[in-house]
């Protein structure tokens, strides 16, 4: 019998009091999955929106009882059937069935083979599980995007999640940064590497940029709008907040795309090949353990988070 465990249970779509922590039945690794000792599970938007109203969860007809969370880091307890080049005690990592319900808000999770890589030995749990939304997001935005050596690509949000690891992915393929943030974070930019820091509060961005290359979207509204006039003829909005007006894209005479972060562990190998280069680095800024997830997705839901939060079991 596989036993019991402790996991962050949400009943209902709602408050962060709707994560509760309860015993229930430890999941076994299937066909194609690992069973997985958490160490450590990232904090996402998508986790507390999803929380509130069932977000991507909902849409797929999956409703509550539920537990959330796609980021994860632990380690290989049992491995299922038509696995390969994993083994018991590896040390893992990845984005882990998003968006179907991966269940790492927990002590064990049963997660698909595919998604996962094998962590780092130079970072721990938590920065580990950290990286894999945020990362992957950044990195597909740029193979998305072809970004090169040279170019610039505009980040905006740059201190959050995905903003800290783009800015560090960016640089690691050669290309320069600007970067908005506000003003507690700009020595924050400089360290992750951003040529061009800007505070948004007091320096327009479309005042000191033209001419880029590549621009990562995350925040929609008047700065998306205002973003495509900075971009030269040719170049590329990549959004990950929703689809873009392709008669916004082509009055400016540049090309406009959207994307959903996939879960991919191939790519999750990569980006821990250049962590353990230490060309990338996580940045988290505060560690919550399960019995206080809802401060944690409180904390997350205030928007001005430094890098990520993460939970540990």
């Amino acid at each position: 019998m596989p036993g019991t465990m402790r996991a962050l249970v949400t009943h209902e779509w709602g408050d962060p009091e709707e994560l509760r922590l309860e015993e229930v039945p430890r999941p076994e690794a299937g066909e194609g999955e690992l069973l997985v000792r958490v160490g450590a599970a990232g904090i996402n938007p998508v986790d507390w929106k999803t929380r509130r109203n069932g977000g991507l969860m909902k849409s797929r007809g999956i409703e509550p009882p539920v537990i959330l969370g796609w980021d994860i880091s632990g380690v290989v307890e049992a491995v299922g059937p038509g696995v390969d080049g994993f083994a018991v005690g590896d040390e893992v990592f990845g984005l882990a069935g998003f968006p179907k319900a991966a269940g790492a808000y927990a002590e064990y999770a049963a997660v698909p083979a595919a998604d996962m890589a094998h962590k780092p030995d130079n970072i721990s749990h938590v920065d580990a599980a950290s990286l894999p939304l945020v990362a992957l997001t950044a990195y597909q935005a740029f193979e998305r995007a072809e970004l090169g050596a040279g170019q610039l690509v505009l980040i905006h949000a740059a201190a959050g999640g995905v903003g800290s690891a783009a800015v560090q992915l960016a640089k690691a393929r050669g290309a320069r940064v600007a970067g908005t943030a506000g003003p507690a974070n700009q020595d924050f930019l400089r360290e992750l590497g951003v040529d061009i820091p800007i505070d948004y509060t007091t320096t327009d961005f479309v005042e000191v940029l033209s001419d880029v290359d590549v621009v990562l979207e995350s925040q929609g509204g008047d700065v998306r709008q205002r973003s495509w006039g900075v971009l030269r003829k040719g170049g590329i909005m990549v959004s990950i907040l929703g689809p873009l007006p392709q008669e916004d894209a082509e009055a400016h005479g540049v090309r406009g795309v959207h994307m959903l972060v996939r879960p991919d562990g191939q790519q999750m190998q990569a980006i821990a090949d250049l962590v353990a280069q230490g060309a990338v680095h996580a940045c988290v800024q505060e560690t919550f353990p399960f019995a206080r997830a809802a401060d944690a997705h409180r904390a997350a839901e205030s928007g001005h988070t430094r890098g990520k939060l993460v939970l540990v079991p």
